[in-house]
């Protein structure tokens, strides 16, 4: 939990978005513990929190992210911690790609976020 925490703490430090946790736990397949999403208005933002996430998260707890994706462009990163992983969307591919519903039988969390 100690990661899930530092990884939403930093996402509201940058002023992440709509952010939230989805408990994978019971979820037969699922390939992780935690997915935590989160949005922002532009992929300078976008990077800018993916960046914050990695920084804290090697700083807090010296564990460093096994893959990231996305970069390149900032559009949707993924970031994998292994049991958690974290995906960093535009507000405009967010509402596209829709991927909280896509296991709507998971527990959410909802955080507090910067409007």
């Amino acid at each position: 939990m100690e990661l899930l925490t530092t990884i939403i703490e930093a996402i509201q430090d940058k002023k992440g978005k709509n952010i939230v946790s989805l408990d994978m736990t019971a979820t037969d397949g699922a390939l992780c513990s935690w997915f935590v999403i989160c949005n922002a208005d532009s992929t300078t933002q976008v990077a800018a929190i993916a960046a914050g996430i990695e920084e804290e998260v090697e700083k807090k707890l010296h564990q460093r992210v096994w893959r990231v994706d996305g970069a390149a462009n900032a559009l949707w990163i993924a970031m994998d911690y292994f049991d958690v992983v974290v995906h960093i969307f535009t507000t405009e591919m967010r509402s596209f790609y829709k991927l909280e519903e896509l296991w709507a039988d998971a527990p959410v969390t909802h955080y507090e976020s910067e409007q």
